[in-house]
């Protein structure tokens, strides 16, 4: 967006206010890029009647001031709740580890599934060791997270057994993660 090179906030304003939800989520990087970001413009993204938007929201995170992620974790949108365990993660927000762990454990969607065992390690928190190690049972790609969030817990004598459990795994890279974290 030109206008965002030029610095011209009045313009990206207006199009954040467009009826299309493009516009709207470009603006809202715009914005982002121009640090002209505020946490209104955050709570706004998250709650866009428009997935496109909430997305983007979730995918500026790190950048963008003061939202809420843990609304969208319930979203119909299977893309929405994924990009929303992303901005969890990269924002610490350690209030969503009870609903992150939920996601983890019921979500139908085995990408979302994924993106929250990959929140909870980035966050780091005790309590979602149990979680994860119960994710070693999942898809291939699922018990991959799993071992690389566990890896956050090296010093947990159950997060080290899991892993270790995880050096015969049907899956190579699996086998070949555990091994090269049990090696360090």
């Amino acid at each position: 967006m030109l206008a965002s090179y030029r610095g011209d906030e009045d313009i990206v304003r207006q199009f954040y206010e467009s009826g299309d939800p493009e516009l709207r989520a470009t603006a809202l990087s715009a914005l982002v890029n121009m640090k002209k970001a505020t946490k209104d413009d955050a709570e706004r993204a998250v709650a866009d009647a428009s997935p496109v938007v909430r997305r983007k929201a979730c995918e500026l995170a790190p950048l963008l001031p003061g939202a809420n992620y843990r609304v969208l974790l319930s979203s119909p949108e299977e893309m929405v709740v994924e990009a929303a365990c992303f901005a969890i993660g990269e924002t610490r927000d350690h209030g969503a580890v009870p609903d992150l762990m939920t996601v983890a454990s019921a979500h139908k969607e085995a990408l979302c599934r994924e993106s929250a065992v990959a929140a909870l390690g980035a966050i780091g928190d005790k309590k979602a060791i149990p979680q994860l190690i119960k994710r070693l049972d999942d898809s291939a790609a699922i018990r991959r997270r799993a071992v690389l969030a566990l890896s956050v817990f090296i010093d947990d004598e159950a997060a080290v057994t899991a892993i270790g459990s995880m050096l015969d795994d049907k899956d190579w890279q699996v086998r070949q993660i555990a091994e090269s974290i049990l090696l360090r």
